[in-house]
């Protein structure tokens, strides 16, 4: 996971980060779920520095806090999937917003982030993965929501919603958290992931032979 994390701090200049979790807490978000908003601060821009990880091994420097939510549900997805491996049969594993097929294909609706009884299109998963992050979702106060840039500890404010579909959840997880910021997409191709965003202001977004089939007006 923290190989695939340096890949995305590289591709969004820093703004993804796993060292993020002090900066979430001070918006609201932490261990007692208390939404109170003790402002903004930034994540550590050197956790590569503070951060070592060999044979299973994650060691820190110093004190810090680690938030995987980037890619973590991702990675787990692929665990239980993997622990699946020898059932014969269609297997699918669900965790709220990150799926894997095996075996058969799903139609997922990709739901609209202002409106949880709408869908903008629909995307058909046949072994693969399709990840999906928003900003309505893990959402309090005015604005707060669980997507920062870590180079700030401000909530993202251009992008209201993305999915991104690969041959596994971690990096298909960690794509559709990256595509929150102006590195995104390309990470995304160099990943081998397609994608669809939605901008706060509703327009959207999507990778070049994207086969999601999308409600747009023509």
């Amino acid at each position: 996971m923290f190989t695939a994390y340096t890949a995305l701090s590289a591709a969004t200049n820093g703004a993804v980060n796993p060292l993020v979790g002090e900066s979430i807490a001070r918006r609201g978000y932490d261990a007692v779920l208390s939404f109170v908003d003790r402002g903004a601060i930034p994540a550590p821009h050197d956790w590569g520095n503070l951060l070592s990880w060999c044979d299973g091994v994650l060691r820190a420097t110093q004190p810090v806090s680690v938030d995987v939510g980037a890619l973590g549900k991702g990675r787990l997805v692929d665990l239980v999937s993997a622990a699946l491996a020898r059932h014969p049969g269609a297997v699918t594993v669900d965790a709220s917003g990150d799926v894997r097929v095996r075996g058969c294909a799903e139609r997922i609706a990709l739901e609209h982030p202002y409106d949880a009884g709408r869908a903008i299109g629909v995307w058909t998963v046949a072994d693969a993965a399709l990840c999906a992050s928003a900003v309505n979702r893990r959402a309090w106060g005015h604005g707060l929501h669980h997507v920062l840039d870590a180079r700030t500890g401000e909530p993202v404010d251009k992008v209201a919603a993305t999915w991104a579909m690969g041959r596994d959840a971690m990096h298909a997880d960690g794509a559709a958290t990256a595509l929150f910021f102006d590195g995104g997409p390309a990470l995304a191709h160099e990943w081998g992931i397609s994608w669809v965003r939605m901008l706060t202001d509703g327009r959207l977004q999507w990778s070049p032979g994207c086969d999601a089939e999308l409600f747009i007006r023509a």
